[in-house]
């Protein structure tokens, strides 16, 4: 299964170029079943990333562009009367793909927001009272600008806390800049990968990674993350349950991507800014160089070897 992994990241890569560290953890979150938003300035990457993902892995693949017109009925679909069948019909949605880019989500106004962050957390959407499961996997894309660009909505900490993970490709370095712009024309769009694995092998991966074991020590330094967070002279929000079992997935989901089949501290603190960050800082949304300085300031709070007892 690692070698199939492998190969996942090695065509995303070639795509995606100078970013192995972003493509990695983007793989990890959609392993470890979570879903992901992207911020940065247009024109980055965000939307190639979105795409060669989905390509890649064989999924079916939709983008949704975000605007402050939007209705939730152009994400989630909407029933129609049919005069043969003398019944409502549904005409489902952009949201009834296995990738979902909601492009520029925070364009969009907060009911539409809404519409999606709730098919996000369930599962499935429900129309005019009957409910339709969303096709498995499901990972949704988000991506987001500066909250300094005219007309922006920003998510607020409820519906930021649906997200697994927050990262930001950010610019390239020189070399990957020199290749892209050499590249030019005749670089590969993500449409034109192969498919390494078909759905039945990813759902068998997803399972494997939520099967992996997790000592006591890992679990309880997990715990004392979450509650090093919490102390009164933190100047950042608290983590919640729901950030300590999201860090968790996403650390099992690392590990198996580093050929483990058990986690270890550092796998934790290899996902821990991408997914602590925005649950931690939720207001720094025009930094998107992600500093991590919240979640830097919680890890040296806890000693991985003595965790609780720090």
């Amino acid at each position: 299964m690692q070698t199939v992994v492998a190969n996942i990241l090695a065509q995303i890569e070639s795509v995606v170029i100078g970013k192995p560290h972003q493509v990695k953890l983007a793989l990890a979150c959609l392993l470890a079943k979570g879903h992901i938003l992207i911020e940065d300035l247009p024109g980055m990457g965000k939307t190639t990333l979105a795409n060669t993902l989905a390509h890649t892995l064989g999924l079916s693949y939709q983008r949704i562009q975000f605007t402050s017109d939007l209705m939730p009925s152009d994400v989630i679909g909407i029933a129609i009367f049919d005069e043969n069948k003398k019944a409502f019909q549904l005409h489902q949605g952009a949201i009834f793909n296995q990738v979902v880019l909601a492009d520029e989500v925070n364009r969009a106004s907060p009911k539409t927001q809404s519409a999606l962050l709730e098919a996000m957390e369930e599962g499935r959407v429900s129309v005019d009272g009957v409910t339709h499961k969303l096709p498995e996997p499901f990972f949704v894309i988000a991506t987001q600008n500066p909250m300094s660009h005219a007309g922006t909505y920003p998510l607020p900490e409820s519906q930021l806390d649906r997200f697994m993970m927050r990262i930001s490709l950010g610019f390239p370095s020189i070399e990957a800049e020199r290749e892209i712009l050499q590249a030019g024309i005749s670089h590969r769009d993500g449409a034109e990968t192969t498919p390494c694995v078909n759905v039945k092998q990813l759902r068998e991966i997803q399972q494997h990674i939520a099967e992996i074991t997790t000592a006591p020590a890992i679990i309880d330094y997990v715990i004392a993350l979450c509650r090093a967070s919490r102390q009164s002279h933190m100047q950042n929000k608290a983590l919640s349950p729901r950030a300590g079992k999201a860090l968790l997935a996403a650390a099992k989901s690392w590990a198996f991507m580093e050929n483990r089949d058990y986690v270890l501290p550092e796998d934790v603190q290899a996902v821990f800014t991408a997914v602590c960050e925005h649950r931690l800082a939720p207001q720094q949304h025009n930094t998107f160089e992600q500093s991590g300085e919240a979640s830097n300031q919680v890890l040296g709070q806890v000693d991985p070897t003595n965790p609780l007892l720090t």
